[in-house]
């Protein structure tokens, strides 16, 4: 009996080792909204499966930290397919609430130069079962021009000035 559940171990086991984790790579950051609500990022990601089979995103989960303040955590069921030994491309979209982001400006931060972490992972579906890929990456971002609050106060002195003419 204990070989026999030995050896059931053993396979088990052994299947997760035929699955070879996709590589992860955050190729792109980009602000691609502002509403009343917040501030909308996304995350584009390259996906890059090393194994001879297809492997499918069943969901994913993230947590978002810039300057070390913790600040957007989410989720999402969403299929998308990674064809063996090839690189997708993948959006992993972020909402961050202005009253949250106003920690971040407490800390004056260099706009060219803000550092952030993604904490995230992906629910695969194999071919042996079910597989979870955590994966932490860290980064710096520069925030647009056309995003910074310097910009529009430019824009009103700019309109100002032509009023006043």
């Amino acid at each position: 009996m204990k070989k026999l559940l030995f050896c059931c171990l053993m396979f088990l086991t052994g299947c997760s080792l035929f699955v070879a984790n996709p590589e992860v790579v955050i190729k792109d950051v980009n602000v691609t909204g502002l509403d009343e609500g917040g501030v909308a990022i996304e995350f584009y990601l390259s996906v890059t499966n090393p194994n001879s089979y297809d492997l499918k995103l069943l969901g994913y989960s993230y947590d978002l930290k810039i300057m070390a303040v913790p600040l957007s955590k989410g989720g999402a069921r969403e299929l998308v397919d990674f064809p063996g030994k090839s690189t997708t491309d993948v959006r992993l979209p972020v909402r961050i609430a202005y009253h949250d982001m106003v920690e971040i400006l407490k800390r004056r931060p260099d706009p060219n130069h803000i550092p952030y972490q993604l904490k995230a992972g992906f629910d695969l579906d194999t071919p042996v079962g079910a597989l979870a890929v955590p994966f932490d990456k860290s980064g710096t971002y520069a925030i647009p021009e056309s995003y910074r609050p310097s910009f529009y106060l430019k824009q009103i002195s700019d309109l100002l000035g032509e009023l006043k003419k």
